[in-house]
Order: C-alpha cells, then structure tokens, then sequence
C-alpha cells in the first residue's frame, strides 16, 4: 500500500464517519440510510465467516443480511438506534475477541504477528508487542462499555458523536501516538514507517481469510 493510497484510504474513512454521523442524526430511520450504516457490519461479517468457515459460512451471511435487509426496507426491523448501537458493539467486540484470542496459551500475539512482516523481531521486542496486544484488546473493551453506557445514559446524538467521530479518531490517535513514541521507549527498534505497519494489518488479515477460505 503506497502512501497516496493509506492518504486516500484516511480521507474516506473521516468522509465515511461525517456522513454516518449526518445520517444517523437526519435520516436515521430511512431505509437507504439504514442499508448504508450498516453495510460495514456485514461485510466484517462476511470476511468473518468465509476466513473461519469457508464459502458456507460466507453464503450463510449473505443470506442472512439479504434477510436483514429486507426487514428494515419493510419497516419491520424495529427500532433501527438499536441497530446502529448493535453494530458499533459487535464490531468492536469482534475485534477485541480477535485481538485477545491471540494471547491465549502458545497463540503467536496478534501485533507480534504484524510485526514480523515488516521486520525480524529481537528481544524486547517480542515482549513489547505482547504488551501491545493486550493495551488494543482493553481498548476495543472500553470502545463496547463506552458505546453501551452512552447509549443507556445520553442523547442518540452523543452515542452518535462517539461511535462515529470519538471512536474512529481515538483509534488513529492510539496507532500515531505509539508509532510515535516506540521509539523513546525503545530506541535500539529498526525505524518503520506507518504505511509499514498498515500494509502489514493487510497482508495479515489476507494471509488469515486465504488459510481458512477454502472449501469445507
């Protein structure tokens, strides 16, 4: 992934997260907004199923959003706040599972594993990924108690305000902040840049849905 491309890719994302953030205020219960909310949980789920379960599982989600879907086109979907409030949490609960499953028994970390594709890992390194696994698994925690007390407790436009701009923001704030300052506490680490550690986020997850996708 060139930097052109990780600029682009950065650009629509806070495009992505505006217009959710506008939908979600204006047009929260129009069918078109709904479809369009919540097509990222779909897609994750797919890419969920066909890594884990093969074409079965992918055709089975297909089926199942197409269901859901339909529901909410005919207005039988119910309260459509609780779906976006739905989605925010299974995503990020999905992620800390995938993050924190990693750090189980002789499993290699998840960001150890990131970081052996870009460059040989040495002593404390290994340890410093392991440590870095686990702050991103109590991370993505936080994110799911945060979106549920907000949700119970505040405006929809505050739950809103956090799941598409604080979320999304405090994400690239944690991945910039400790590129930036692995290398105060660690100076003897080989220098790498943040297309590196992105290209390598990629090559994981592809490397991840190629070993499982493959027919049951």
């Amino acid at each position: 992934m060139s930097r052109w491309r990780l600029a682009l890719l950065l650009l629509v994302g806070v495009a992505y997260a505006g217009a959710s953030h506008w939908m979600m205020l204006f047009h929260a219960t129009e069918p078109w907004a709904v479809v369009v909310l919540l097509g990222p949980l779909w897609l994750a789920a797919m890419g969920f199923a066909a890594s884990r379960f093969g074409r079965w599982g992918f055709a089975a989600v297909v089926a199942l959003g197409l269901a859901g879907f339909a529901l909410v086109l005919s207005g039988e979907a119910g309260d459509t706040n609780r779906l976006y409030v739905f989605q925010h949490v299974a995503i990020n609960a999905l992620l800390c599972g995938w993050f924190g499953s990693t750090l189980r028994g002789d499993s290699v970390p998840l960001i150890t594993q990131f970081a052996q594709r870009v460059h040989p890992l040495r002593g404390a390194m290994r340890a410093y990924t392991t440590q870095l696994t686990r702050i991103w698994t109590a991370y993505f925690a936080l994110v799911v108690l945060s979106s549920i007390v907000v949700y119970l407790t505040l405006s929809f436009s505050a739950w809103s305000l956090l799941a598409n701009v604080l979320t999304p923001a405090s994400v690239a704030l944690l991945f910039v902040g400790e590129h930036l300052l692995r290398y105060r506490l660690h100076p003897e680490f080989e220098r790498t840049r943040i297309v590196d550690a992105v290209r390598a986020f990629y090559g994981n997850s592809s490397a991840d849905s190629g070993a499982g996708g493959g027919p049951r």
